[in-house]
């Protein structure tokens, strides 16, 4: 498990739900580990957006930020978030119909009792951190 190198987000993930914490830092490892394993995408940031975790390709420029988060107005649901300007979110829909739970063209919404498939979340994050290779 990678370290919290910013405070910040640290605190974030510690003032999430106890039932809840453990599945966002999994799609946190799921985040960095993909990050690791896809050409081009080189380190991370991981700061906060609008007071959410975001993980952004700030040294490579090869990406669009990722935000996770927890909602209290939907406590068994959390998410991952994308730029709802770019076609992720619809590319992730075609791809992965059954896969996943959508939020319009802005989110991958989980609830909290939800087996995430791991594969097809991870192919969605390579997508995401590899969005403005070849633009």
């Amino acid at each position: 498990m990678k370290p919290f190198e910013n405070p910040a987000v640290a605190a974030v993930f510690v003032a999430y739900p106890p039932t809840i914490r453990p599945k966002l830092m999994a799609l946190r490892e799921a985040i960095f580990r993909t990050a690791a394993a896809t050409e081009g995408v080189g380190e991370l940031e991981e700061t906060l957006r609008w007071g959410e975790p975001a993980y952004v390709t700030s040294k490579s420029g090869s990406g669009s930020p990722i935000r996770i988060d927890w909602k209290k107005k939907t406590p068994a649901q959390y998410a991952m978030y994308f730029i709802c300007t770019t076609t992720l979110v619809d590319t992730f829909r075609t791809l992965f119909p059954n896969d996943f739970e959508y939020e319009g063209n802005r989110a991958i919404v989980f609830q909290e009792d939800d087996a995430v498939p791991m594969d097809s979340l991870s192919f969605c994050i390579a997508m995401a951190l590899t969005y403005r290779q070849g633009k």
